[in-house]
């Protein structure tokens, strides 16, 4: 056996048994310690569609910069709201649709995603005698329009949420959630103007239009401050989020809300593993009947296929999502992952009816079917790439599923019947393992 084969060989196992070590043992989350990350169909969720009011945005934007404004800000709050492989898409000209696996909570996840995030100061109504009006409930009545002041550049400034440089979660002194906040240069240098002339005198906070809460100012506060109210630490978390996020661009009308059930999903993955093993029993039988110890090496190198696929799968989960198109196409990739063993065993038989001997029929054998290999790989490559980039297109988020996923397959199975059949093959060959030709599916 020549070094090479030894080297590859080692390889090959080292590998095997590092994708076995990713998939084992395998437990309820499917596959390994923390599972495959499943699609919004597998494990349940919530879909939304929203509308933006584009007639309400800033007019020296376009529309599409305001939409892909909106769908990057929504994108920050869904990733901090920590929804799993999370899915936002723009359809059409003024629609959003997201998608959030796993969420169940799901009128947290409206109120994140949809209000507008825009923070600002209320001051209070002055008579003309310079004192605090007050309404019939003797409580304090405050402006419509936000608190102002002077920039740096000389100019008059509301001043909102865009000045903020951070805003975090954080406790008061007894306990109660608060969201502490910090404004840059230009931010402090108005909140000071406004709390200095607002001294002794409450000072509104709204979140959209909402006063949250209505502090006493007690001293002149430059950079830093904080927002207190009735907050649970959910709220408080959300809060900071959204403030940290910016405020969306355009309004968003919610105009559709789907939940998925779990139990399809779980329904749907019980069917395609009875699915699965039917086709890959059935493709057992078939290789070992038709090339017999070739195609016991095909099976074998099966195996390992499917072992290095899903350990794939498994350790990338954070960026690989399993779906039901999905699973569809790794079922569809088990049988492709012979066809270049076909093609390759094909060539073998035809060089040992010619009279070679097995080794020089081997190497023969791949040798020219490489050519089809190669051609027939990337031509699926290249329809797998029309379906991702179409499927992103117009939101057709399971036909990118399939084709990402069947693309992988491809890849997958070129390498394992490259390199890993190829291998065996030599390595048989190379000790006299089997030297019938009936073994080859070939009659002496």
């Amino acid at each position: 056996m020549k070094r090479r084969d030894t080297t590859l060989l080692v390889m090959i196992v080292v590998l095997f048994g590092l994708s076995l070590s990713a998939i084992l043992p395998v437990n309820t989350n499917l596959l390994g310690d923390d599972g495959l990350t499943l699609g919004l169909d597998l494990s349940g969720g919530s879909q939304l569609l929203y509308r933006a009011d584009l007639t309400r945005k800033d007019p020296n934007v376009t529309d599409d910069q305001a939409m892909a404004s909106a769908i990057e800000k929504i994108r920050r709050r869904v990733d901090e709201y920590g929804a799993a492989e999370p899915s936002i898409q723009k359809q059409g000209t003024d629609r959003i649709l997201v998608q959030l696996p796993g969420v169940q909570d799901i009128t947290r996840a409206i109120r994140l995603i949809g209000d507008t995030g825009l923070l600002y100061f209320r001051e209070i109504e002055l008579d003309a005698g310079g004192n605090p009006v007050i309404d019939s409930t003797g409580n304090f009545v405050f402006k419509e329009e936000p608190a102002t002041a002077i920039g740096t550049d000389g100019q008059e400034r509301e001043l909102t949420g865009q000045y903020l440089r951070s805003a975090s979660p954080d406790f008061d002194q007894f306990g109660a959630p608060i969201v502490a906040f910090e404004w840059n240069n230009e931010g402090a240098h108005l909140f000071e103007q406004i709390t200095r002339r607002n001294l002794q005198r409450p000072l509104a906070i709204a979140i959209d239009e909402e006063i949250i809460s209505t502090p006493t100012v007690e001293a002149v506060i430059t950079s830093r401050g904080q927002i207190q109210g009735r907050f649970t630490v959910d709220e408080v978390r959300d809060l900071s989020n959204k403030l940290n996020s910016g405020a969306l661009d355009v309004p968003l009308e919610l105009i559709d809300e789907r939940d998925v059930d779990a139990t399809l999903g779980a329904d749907s993955i019980q069917k395609s593993l009875i699915a699965a093993g039917v086709g890959l029993l059935l493709l057992l039988i078939f290789m070992l009947a038709y090339y017999r110890f070739p195609g016991a090496i095909a099976c074998l190198s099966l195996g390992i296929y499917g072992a290095i696929l899903l350990a794939l799968f498994n350790t990338f989960s954070s960026y690989l999502t399993l779906t039901l198109p999905g699973i569809a196409a790794f079922i569809l990739s088990l049988g492709m992952a012979v066809d270049a063993n076909v093609l390759i065993f094909e060539r073998l038989k035809e060089e040992l009816r010619a009279g070679r001997t097995l080794q020089a029929a081997v190497e023969i054998g791949f040798t020219r079917a490489w050519s089809a290999i190669r051609d027939s790989n990337i031509t699926t490559l290249i329809a797998c790439l029309i379906l991702f980039w179409l499927g992103g297109t117009f939101g057709a988020f399971m036909v990118r599923g399939f084709a990402l996923t069947l693309s992988i397959g491809v890849a997958v199975s070129m390498f394992t019947a490259i390199v890993v059949t190829r291998t065996f093959l030599r390595v048989a060959v190379s000790t006299r393992l089997v030297t019938s030709l009936r073994a080859y599916g070939v009659r002496s």
